[in-house]
C-alpha cells in the first residue's frame, strides 16, 4: 500500500510543477465565482475536519516519544503535527481544484459512467468517515458523559444531529456559503478562547506561546521527510488527504474567482496553514504545560469540532447529490433528507465495525488519477495542450465580480 501511495504523492507533484509550468499566469475563474476572501473560508472550512480540533492533543505524546517511535525523531512533536496537516498537503487541493476548473471541462473524464460511480462512492464514504472521526472522539473530549472510553448513545445522538444539519444545510447553496464564512470566524474565536485561557486570564507566560510556535520552522528545515510516508500513520494520514482531494478540488473549483495559478496554489498552501499553525500552537502549549481542557474548554473543542463537521459534510452532500442528479428540487426535500441521512448513518456504522477503512478509498483515488492520466494521453492530449484559459462561459460571472469591486 505505501508504494501505491508513494506513486501518487509522485505523480502528484510531477503534475503540480508542469501545471504552475504551463499554465502558473492563467487566470482561474470557476462556475461561481467568488470574492478571495469568501474562496479561502470556502476552502479551510470544506478542506478540514474535526480532526484538526481534537487529533493533537492524542497525538503529541506519541510524536514525542522517540524511543518507541524512532521515525520520529528527525524533529520536534509541534513541527510533525503540522506537517501531518498543513501546507504541503494542501497542494493536493490545488491539484484537483485546477483539474476541475481548467481541464475537465475539456476531458470530460468524470462525466464516464464507471468514473461517475467511484467518484461518488468516494465523496459519499469520505463523508460518512468524517461523522465515523467525530463518534470515535466524542468520548475522550466529552468524558463527564461517560468514561472517557465508551461510545455512549448521547454520542450517536450527537453526529447523527450533526448529519441531520448538514443535510438540511445542503439543500441550498447560500446555506454552505454562510456556513463556511461561520465557521471560519468560529474556528478563529476558539483559537482566541484557548490561547486567552492559558495567557491572559490563565497562568502561562506569554514568552512560551512564542516559543512554542518557533518550533513550527522544524517542519520547514525538515520539509522532505513529510513528501513520502514516515510511517504506516503518516500513510493512513496521506491516504485521508487523497481521499478528501478529489471532491474538495470539485467544490472549491467552482468558486475560484480569477486569481492567476500560482496564486491559486500559494493561497491554498499558506492562507489555511497560517490558523492551523495557530491554533497547534495552543494546544501543544496544552500538552507541555499539563494544563486542564475539561469544562468550558472542551465544550468549546467539542462545539466548533461538530460545526466542522457540519460544514465539510453540507459541501460534500451537495456535490454528490448533484453528480448523482438527486437534487431537493427534483427528489423533494422530505425524500431528499430521508435518502442522504438514512445512508450517511449507515455508512458511518460499517466505518465503526471496521467494515469500511478510509487507507481504501484513498487508493481508489490514486487509481483514478492514473486513469485519467491514461485517458487524456490516450484520447484529449491535443484538447489539453490547447488550453489557454478557463472555460469562457465562467468569465461572465467573473466580470460581474471585478465591476463590484
Amino acid at each position: 500500500m505505501q508504494m501505491w501511495l508513494s506513486a501518487g504523492i509522485l505523480l502528484t507533484l510531477a503534475a503540480i510543477v508542469f501545471i504552475v509550468a504551463k499554465w502558473g499566469n492563467m487566470r482561474m475563474v470557476g462556475v461561481t465565482p467568488v470574492r478571495t476572501l469568501t474562496f479561502v473560508a470556502i476552502l479551510f472550512t470544506s478542506g478540514l475536519d474535526v480532526g484538526l480540533i481534537m487529533f493533537p492533543l492524542t497525538e503529541f505524546g506519541g510524536y514525542a516519544n522517540t524511543g518507541a517511535n524512532p521515525e520520529y525523531d528527525f524533529t520536534n512533536p509541534l513541527a510533525i503535527e503540522f506537517g501531518f496537516w498543513g501546507f504541503f498537503i494542501w497542494s493536493f487541493y490545488f491539484l484537483t481544484c485546477f483539474y476541475f476548473c481548467v481541464i475537465e471541462p475539456k476531458v470530460k473524464f468524470f462525466e464516464i459512467s464507471w468514473v461517475k460511480f467511484i467518484n461518488n462512492v468516494v465523496i459519499i464514504g469520505t463523508c460518512a468517515f468524517t461523522a465515523f472521526l467525530l463518534l470515535s472522539n466524542l468520548p475522550w473530549y466529552l468524558p463527564r458523559l461517560g468514561d472517557g472510553e465508551t461510545i455512549m448513545p448521547v454520542f450517536y445522538l450527537i453526529v447523527f444531529a450533526a448529519i441531520a444539519f448538514s443535510v438540511y444545510s445542503s439543500t441550498d447553496l447560500k446555506y454552505v456559503r454562510i456556513l463556511s464564512i461561520s465557521t471560519t470566524w468560529m474556528f478563529i474565536g476558539l483559537i482566541f478562547f484557548m490561547w486567552g485561557s492559558a495567557f491572559l486570564w490563565g497562568n502561562s507566560p506569554m514568552a512560551e506561546y512564542f516559543e512554542a510556535t518557533t518550533m513550527l520552522g522544524g517542519y520547514f528545515a525538515n520539509i522532505q521527510h513529510f513528501l513520502f510516508p514516515i510511517n504506516d500513520y503518516h500513510a493512513f494520514y496521506l491516504f485521508w488527504w487523497f481521499a478528501w482531494s478529489i471532491m474538495i478540488g470539485q467544490f472549491t473549483s467552482r468558486f475560484v474567482g480569477g486569481l492567476k495559478t500560482y496564486q491559486v496554489l500559494g493561497a491554498m498552501m499558506i492562507f489555511p496553514s497560517i490558523p492551523i499553525a495557530l491554533w497547534f500552537g495552543v494546544l501543544y502549549h496544552y500538552h507541555e504545560a499539563g494544563l486542564d481542557t475539561s469544562g468550558i474548554r472542551n465544550i468549546a473543542m467539542v462545539f466548533v469540532g461538530v460545526v466542522f463537521v457540519i460544514n465539510s459534510l453540507d459541501s460534500l452532500i451537495r456535490l454528490y447529490t448533484d453528480n448523482l442528479n438527486i437534487s431537493s428540487k427534483r427528489l423533494g426535500k422530505t425524500k431528499y433528507f430521508v435518502f442522504n441521512f438514512v445512508s450517511l448513518c449507515a455508512l458511518t456504522m460499517l466505518f465503526k465495525i471496521d467494515f469500511l477503512k478510509i487507507q481504501w478509498v484513498g487508493a481508489l483515488v490514486i487509481g483514478l488519477f492514473y486513469c485519467c492520466l491514461g485517458y487524456i494521453f490516450y484520447k484529449k492530449m491535443s484538447h489539453v495542450r490547447n488550453i489557454e484559459s478557463s472555460p469562457k462561459e465562467n468569465k461572465l460571472d467573473y466580470t460581474k465580480i471585478e465591476s463590484s469591486n
